[in-house]
């Protein structure tokens, strides 16, 4: 297959993912309040993204000369007006703050200004925990934003976010200026990683990535442990989110990031994800890591080997049409990730692991969890112990008692 057919492969696959092309541009730009009963999301942000000349885009799909900062905050409907897992994008400027998502505060820092703002959070905040999002191809800058707002509030975690946006032109036919931007980017990611995990006010620190971003931050994981001989003991959690990463690049990325007791890695996949089967087209035919089969050989062996858990998202109908975005779509996810970082015990606790929402790979369980949604939860590699057994046997007998009541409801 010659280049111009694949791309033309991308372009038609990967339509689903144009869905911001009728979106206003400019919703940056601060309105005058919230609504009374809205929520408000406050977040950092770090990025090497050029700055933009419109205040409403604040910064472009261009690569800026050195990392910049900034502090957001984004109003988001009450519950009532909206529902889990979704972004309520303006459909017109200024936003309507009761229906609507809408930015109250955008404001860039230096980097001693951004410092101090994450030191008066975190001094708020359990455990002064930080979670940092990497967001994934196709996204301009409002889209990481918004959406990470979404998945905060949704979630419920209770950690500081701090958004680390590189250089996507927010474009289908940008997949290579896209790609090469992760790899302009990892320097600064791994300086910021560095910084969050030598700051005192820092106590423990999660990372969640999703799609192309997992390159960028297992890249710069791995800088990190190959500068450090590894990876810092605040970093408690990586989620990868539907890894756009070839599967062999990955042994020799989670094998450094690992290395001596290193972080829990939870690793979501699909194998409907049809985005990523339009990237292994483009790749060469090879796997990517968030479209593998978790049971199979020789991934379980694999990922039993490096202790990875894997939450297998194929059956939950949720997010876009590529199912490339389940993670942040799904309220039983997006909820269960903000249940653990909150809960007050590292995800890495193999007793608490997924402990209740999670079978185990060692006897080859699988929970599925929301009977209606269909979601199949495993974890190939987690530890059985007795406390997490009966967790899971208990929400198992939740799940049964669930699934006959809504049978009886259907008869009727």
């Amino acid at each position: 297959m010659n280049l111009i057919t694949r791309w033309a492969l991308v372009a038609v696959a990967m339509a689903g993912l144009a869905a911001c092309a009728g979106r206003p541009t400019g919703v940056l730009a601060p309105v005058a309040a919230a609504a009374p009963d809205a929520t408000r999301i406050d977040m950092l942000v770090a990025t090497t993204r050029l700055k933009s000349a419109d205040a409403g885009i604040m910064f472009g799909g261009e690569r800026g000369p050195a990392p910049a900062f900034a502090e957001m905050q984004i109003s988001i409907p009450a519950d009532a007006r909206r529902k889990v897992g979704e972004v309520q994008w303006p459909a017109s400027l200024p936003g309507n703050p009761t229906t609507e998502f809408v930015t109250l505060i955008a404001t860039e820092l230096t980097v001693e200004k951004a410092r101090a703002r994450l030191h008066e959070r975190t001094a708020k905040t359990p455990h002064r925990r930080v979670l940092l999002f990497v967001h994934g191809f196709n996204n301009r800058f409002d889209d990481a934003v918004y959406r990470f707002a979404q998945i905060v509030r949704d979630s419920g975690v209770k950690a500081v976010p701090v958004l680390f946006s590189w250089p996507s032109r927010g474009s289908l036919w940008a997949y290579g200026y896209d790609r090469e931007s992760t790899n302009y980017s990892r320097d600064a990611l791994e300086e910021l990683l560095q910084a969050l995990a030598k700051d005192p006010a820092v106590g423990e620190i999660s990372i969640l990535a999703h799609s192309m971003g997992n390159w960028l931050a297992l890249e710069a994981l791995r800088q990190m442990s190959i500068r450090n001989g590894r990876v810092s003991h605040k970093i408690k959690a990586i989620m990868l989110a539907a890894p756009d990463v070839d599967v062999n690049v990955f042994r020799s990325q989670i094998a450094a990031t690992s290395r001596a007791g290193g972080p829990h890695v939870t690793l979501f996949v699909s194998q409907d994800d049809r985005a990523l089967a339009v990237s292994r087209r483009v790749w060469g035919d090879v796997a990517r890591l968030g479209a593998i089969d978790p049971t199979s050989e020789p991934y379980k062996t694999d990922l039993a080997a490096d202790r990875i858990s894997v939450i297998d998202l194929t059956k939950l109908n949720a997010g876009d049409s590529l199912h490339h975005g389940k993670f942040a779509a799904s309220p039983e996810v997006v909820r269960m990730i903000g249940a653990r970082l909150a809960s007050g015990q590292a995800m890495s606790d193999p007793r608490v692991g997924l402990g209740e929402h999670i079978g185990g790979a060692a006897t080859g369980v699988a929970a599925t969890v929301g009977s209606a949604a269909g979601l199949v939860l495993s974890a190939p590699i987690m530890i059985v112990d007795p406390h997490t057994r009966e967790n899971f046997g208990h929400h198992l007998r939740q799940v049964g008692a669930g699934a006959a009541d809504l049978a009886g409801a259907a008869a009727h």
